[in-house]
C-alpha cells in the first residue's frame, strides 16, 4: 500500500506563509482524488482542501482565497500553500486519497502547523 509522509508544518506568526508537502512511496497518478486534513486540539480531523486527478479543487469555506492545493504526480508529491494564516489554522495536517466512503490510505503522521496570534 501507498504510504504518506507529511512534512514542511512549523510555527509561524499570524498573517505569515507554510507550504505543506505530502510525499508518496508509490504512484499517486492512480490515486484519483487527493486531500489535506487537519486535526485541532479536542476536534475531529475536518478535509480541509481536495484536488482530483485532473486539477479540480475544492476547499472548505474557512480557507478559501487562503490557501492552495497542488499536486505534482510525476513526483508523487501533493502540496498545500497556506497564506494569510490565522490562529485557527493551528492544527496537525494530513494529506490522505479520498475516497466515496471516506479515505482510501493509512494515515501519515501529519505536520503540525502553529498559528500565533
Amino acid at each position: 500500500q501507498v504510504q504518506l509522509v507529511e512534512s514542511g508544518g512549523g510555527l509561524v506568526q499570524a498573517g505569515g506563509s507554510l507550504r505543506l508537502s505530502c510525499a508518496a512511496s508509490g504512484s499517486i497518478f492512480s490515486l484519483n482524488t487527493m486531500a489535506w486534513y487537519r486535526q485541532a486540539p479536542g476536534k475531529q480531523r475536518e478535509l480541509v482542501a481536495l484536488i482530483s486527478l485532473g486539477g479540480l479543487t475544492n476547499y472548505v469555506d474557512s480557507v478559501k482565497g487562503r490557501f492552495t492545493i497542488s499536486r505534482d504526480n510525476a513526483r508523487n508529491t501533493v502540496y498545500l500553500q497556506m497564506n494569510s494564516l490565522k490562529a485557527e489554522d493551528t492544527a496537525v495536517y494530513y494529506c490522505n486519497q479520498a475516497t466515496p466512503s471516506g479515505v482510501g490510505l493509512t494515515w501519515g503522521q501529519g505536520t503540525q502547523v502553529t498559528v500565533s496570534s
